[in-house]
């Protein structure tokens, strides 16, 4: 199952190891909210929650870079469950999501720290403009060339 997984810029690396914490998928509790949704809408869905989560990891972790990382990773089916909790997307992953599951990361421009900054200290017209922004891809092969803020 392909996850979106928050994260911040100090946990990626050649060791990546992220540990269990709340990602976000195609789940039927989405397909059901969004029934006319191709699957590209969906999993467009899943991403941009991930990364609305990043900006809530990112306030407790006041020491990593301040760039919204989601992880596109896939995992085996068996070790992702639902989560009941809202949003529709929530999966729980059972343990970590390592380097080699990991398909590509999606990452802010570096222009955008002000607009980050501006979310995690809870400026709502912030976190509207990083609503407005595309995050970058990154192939996995390429996670050395991650802005790092």
């Amino acid at each position: 199952m392909r996850i979106y997984l928050p994260a911040t810029l100090d946990e990626i690396g050649p060791g990546l190891a992220l540990a269990e914490r709340r990602a976000h998928a195609v789940t039927p509790a989405l397909r059901a909210l969004l029934p006319e949704e191709d699957d590209e809408g969906l999993e467009y869905v899943a991403q941009v929650t991930a990364a609305d989560d990043a900006v809530g990891l990112l306030a407790v972790r006041p020491g990593a870079p301040r760039l919204r990382v989601v992880v596109a990773a896939d995992v085996p089916d068996g070790e992702v469950t639902e989560d009941p909790a809202e949003p529709p997307t929530a999966v729980v992953v059972a343990g970590a999501v390592r380097l080699a599951e990991v398909v590509c990361l999606l990452v802010d421009e570096p222009e955008a720290v002000a607009d980050v900054v501006g979310a995690v200290g809870g400026d709502q017209a912030a976190r509207d403009r990083l609503d407005e922004r595309d995050l970058l891809w990154y192939d996995v092969s390429e996670i050395d060339a991650v802005p790092r803020g």
